[in-house]
């Protein structure tokens, strides 16, 4: 799992995996959920591992069995973006849909949790810097969506303050 935050999120994804999760024993195949409307838009997708998702159709049951199917069995990925949407990569908060939930609940396995803060950022460079701070978040058997929830919101909120140079604000009651 990752924010998601531009279209080239996919190709990070796959650079990190690359990068980390890649060999002998470990990931053998990379999924990717992606809204239906943009798969229509970019129908390469599917060749690179992307299945669909239409929140709010009665699809969405399907995609949610097929993403727990995936994640069944060993050795493969599913890269998942919980927000559902694009959203700036410095929001300081996560907002979570339903959908994670629902597919560990279907998933009834070890799977692995794992959630990656990318952030970009220029400062004073014309080349963006890109930093991917990872966080286990344990296993589907010891689950629970809340502190998950809570979990990624802290990790991210500190990536932020590590990477991104902000005017330091007064927390808000």
């Amino acid at each position: 799992m990752c924010n998601h935050f531009s279209f080239l999120d996919g190709f990070l994804a796959f650079h990190l995996c690359n990068r980390v999760m890649w060999g002998p024993n470990s990931m053998k195949r990379l999924y990717i959920m992606s809204l239906k409307k943009q798969m229509q838009k970019n129908k390469w997708l599917r060749y690179c591992g992307s299945f669909s998702i239409d929140p709010g159709k009665r699809s969405i049951r399907e995609s949610f069995e097929y993403a727990a199917e995936i994640l069944r069995e060993p050795g493969n990925l599913l890269l998942f973006y919980p927000q559902g949407q694009l959203e700036s990569n410095h929001i300081r908060r996560i907002q979570f849909e339903d959908g994670l939930n629902e597919i560990m609940a279907l998933t009834h396995g070890k799977c692995q949790l794992i959630w990656s803060s990318n952030i970009f950022e220029y400062f004073e460079s014309s080349k963006p810097s890109v930093y991917f701070d990872m966080l286990d978040c344990g296993t589907g058997e010891d689950f629970v969506f809340e502190s998950v929830k809570q979990k990624i919101n802290a990790h991210h909120k500190n990536a932020l303050d590590k990477h991104v140079r902000f005017t330091r604000e007064k927390e808000v009651a």
